[in-house]
């Protein structure tokens, strides 16, 4: 029997037509059965089990390095560059999924050798209730556009406390420093990042590995 395609039937994250025999929403897909949009969309994607990668296509496995079949069952966590980034990163994706059903943002990867890359990340729960247990993610390497930037030990320290919301001075409370010190290290990030005010900085500095 010939197999039909319809526009109906899309990837929920690419938008690409996918065979409805091929869609299993409340299971995982049989791997052996053949999904040619899915392997060979020009983007890389992942089915994911409660943050664990059942599939990949060729696209994710050469962004992140290797071959497709190193990914099956391994835990997303391994390319995230620590658990405290996979943990913040999680407990953020998961009350938007909570709200949506969808999640995207830019964040810093690993890729298999230990690099770190800039890292778009979008998904799409097939489980609403649940939004973990099943879903379509897909990863675009962005690090051309978005290349990382070193910081140094105290720059790191005025970053992550900047994030948590706390002013100059009680930065300077805390690191033992005065408030033009600390001034002057948040000038130093807004210029590293190319950021006009302290907002933007901040919103910069979320998905990075701090």
């Amino acid at each position: 029997m010939a197999r039909i395609f319809h526009p109906s039937n899309r990837c929920p994250i690419c938008q690409i037509c996918i065979h409805p025999l091929l869609i299993f929403p409340n299971s995982l897909h049989d791997s052996r059965m053949s999904d040619p949009a899915f392997e060979y969309a020009p983007i890389g994607l992942v089915e994911l089990e409660n943050r664990i990668i059942r599939r990949c296509n060729l696209q994710f496995a050469r962004t992140f390095g290797g071959e497709e079949a190193e990914y099956r069952n391994m835990p997303l966590l391994d390319l995230y560059p620590s658990v405290a980034d996979w943990e913040r990163i999680g407990q953020r994706g998961l009350k938007a999924m909570q709200d949506t059903g969808y999640y995207t943002d830019e964040r810093v990867m690993r890729r298999r050798d230990g690099d770190l890359f800039w890292c778009r990340a979008r998904g799409r729960s097939l489980t609403p209730d649940d939004p973990f247990r099943h879903g379509i993610w897909s990863f675009s390497d962005i690090s051309e556009d978005r290349p990382l930037v070193e910081l140094t030990t105290r720059e790191r320290e005025v970053a992550i406390m900047s994030c948590r919301g706390l002013s100059a001075k009680e930065i300077g409370v805390e690191l033992g420093l005065s408030y033009r010190t600390i001034e002057a290290y948040r000038a130093r990030l807004l210029e590293k990042f190319g950021a006009r005010k302290l907002p933007e900085l901040v919103a910069k500095l979320s998905g990075m590995p701090l």
